[in-house]
């Protein structure tokens, strides 16, 4: 094996994608502070069950090790939504509306279905503290903004709600294990699954489970949802949250389809779910939802909502347009006027490299004593 290999699922950015990234990095960063949310950079280690907290899912896709200091076991953390849970709930009053955003290196066991590779950068943002739709609109424009800027058109925007799922799992009264079990049956939309979990377990609404798992096209699905869902209050609020989803964004720049089976890959997720999915790849660029029950991990009851992306995927498939400057050559020699000319011209943008080899071939002449650029 050679030195220079990478374990399986380990990625690096290097050259014009490192630079592509960098500059990505920046104007996600002010695009979400231009909205008001707060840079955090959460640590990359917690102790592990701050950051598994309930959810099986990203227990499994968390590196532990014993930490020899504290001899409790540690983790890095693979997702960092419950990291902005606990950060929210230490600092945050029960009234307060805080919002916060990131750009951060992630490690994960295996790679997903939304994730490329073991070691995504996940960008993202989270607002807590209001319940209403307002929030839940915010987060997704936000989200489709960030696609924009990354230079990505023809966005298919996905609509779901949990809520749905979780109040047939209730009416149905299963354990946590079944529910698991039909959690992932839904992910997989495998009806053949589904229809040996109903036989097995003879469920009184069994058929709104099948029904729900095939509730995906554009908007008139909502009213069959509507009609099956008739005699179930907290199904109807959920999918009049939907109508409401749908009134916002129909005359936007972007196709609208609606998921009422979609549960996501985590568990937290417990009310409006969504992702942004474009013709030119098979799996979401992006994808968020509504997660109210987290905080009660850390103690605090706070709702909250957020999305999140791999900005290393997108960087890797060249999607974002990185500024093309030339890089100027500029000859190795102690002169106070030439370098505060190059100085100033750094400060304006330009890339500037000091030939150390003390070649012909620079970017500079010196003309009746002024320094310039060459034509």
């Amino acid at each position: 094996m050679s030195n220079w290999q990478l374990p399986e699922g380990i990625d690096e950015l290097t050259g014009e994608q490192a630079v592509a990234f960098e500059d990505a990095r920046r104007s996600l960063l002010d695009l979400y502070q231009s909205w008001g949310y707060e840079i955090v950079v959460p640590p990359m280690i917690e102790y592990s069950d701050t950051l598994v907290l309930n959810s099986k899912s990203i227990d499994d896709k968390t590196f532990k090790f014993l930490d020899s200091a504290s001899t409790r076991m540690l983790g890095v953390h693979s997702d960092i939504t419950p990291q902005i849970a606990r950060i929210d709930s230490k600092r945050a009053n029960s009234e307060s509306i805080n919002r916060y955003c990131y750009i951060n290196a992630i490690l994960q066991t295996k790679a997903d279905d939304f994730y490329a590779s073991r070691s995504p950068i996940q960008a993202g943002v989270e607002l807590y503290g209001f319940k209403g739709i307002d929030a839940d609109i915010e987060v997704i424009v936000l989200m489709l903004s960030s696609l924009k800027l990354l230079n990505l058109s023809r966005i298919t925007l996905s609509l779901g709600n949990t809520a749905i799922f979780n109040a047939l799992c209730a009416s149905a009264n299963l354990n946590n294990d079944d529910k698991s079990i039909l959690r992932d049956i839904y992910r997989r939309k495998s009806i053949p699954d589904l229809d040996n979990f109903l036989n097995q377990k003879k469920l009184k609404e069994g058929d709104k489970f099948k029904a729900l798992i095939s509730l995906d096209g554009d908007e008139k699905i909502l009213e069959d949802a509507l009609e099956i869902f008739k005699d179930m209050p907290l199904v109807i609020e959920a999918i009049n949250d939907l109508r409401k989803l749908y009134d916002f964004f129909k005359d936007q720049d972007v196709d609208l389809m609606f998921d009422l089976g979609e549960v996501k890959a985590y568990e937290y997720h417990d009310g409006i779910v969504f992702a942004a999915y474009s013709d030119q790849f098979s799996k979401a660029l992006a994808q968020g939802g509504r997660y109210d029950g987290l905080s009660k991990s850390f103690d605090s009851t706070r709702e909250a909502t957020g999305f999140s992306f791999d900005l290393k995927f997108l960087i890797h498939q060249q999607i974002y347009n990185n500024k093309k400057y030339k890089v100027l050559n500029a000859p190795n020699i102690d002169n106070p006027e030439f370098l505060e000319f190059v100085n100033e011209l750094r400060g304006k943008g330009y890339i500037i490299r000091t030939d150390l080899n003390d070649s012909a071939d620079v970017d500079f002449v010196n003309e009746s004593g002024k320094w310039k650029l060459k034509e």
